[in-house]
């Protein structure tokens, strides 16, 4: 387990043996982004990318750099969810609610995936 600051708030982040493994043969880093969307209901999900999206990504080792991405949409209708609706970027104004105090990920059938709670 290794601990990052995102906003001031720690983040426990744990790695399974398998992504250990994964992120070790990669020849860059993989950048995870944790993110909280706002819209009807609450979703948060975690999102691997190989090029970085979000700037304030913080380098966890030179494999690893994670994220944390409060989003919403504009509207909420259901005919709205496909194709995923427009998001944009909004600044949460207590912070300390809502940054994660961990992120699990996890290396199954050639694929990362990730979770992230409070």
């Amino acid at each position: 387990m290794t601990q990052i600051i995102i906003q001031n708030r720690p983040v426990d982040v744990r790695l399974s043996k398998s992504a250990n493994k994964a992120l070790a043969q990669r020849s860059s880093t993989l950048f995870a982004e944790m993110e909280l969307y706002f819209s009807c209901l609450i979703r948060k999900q975690v999102l691997f990318h190989d090029v970085q999206r979000q700037s304030d990504s913080i380098r966890v080792d030179d494999k690893l750099s994670v994220s944390f991405h409060p989003v919403m949409t504009a509207g909420c209708m259901i005919k709205d969810a496909e194709p995923e609706p427009v998001k944009s970027d909004f600044e949460i104004q207590r912070p300390e609610s809502f940054i994660p105090k961990w992120l699990t990920i996890d290396f199954k059938k050639g694929s990362f995936s990730g979770e992230f709670g409070y």
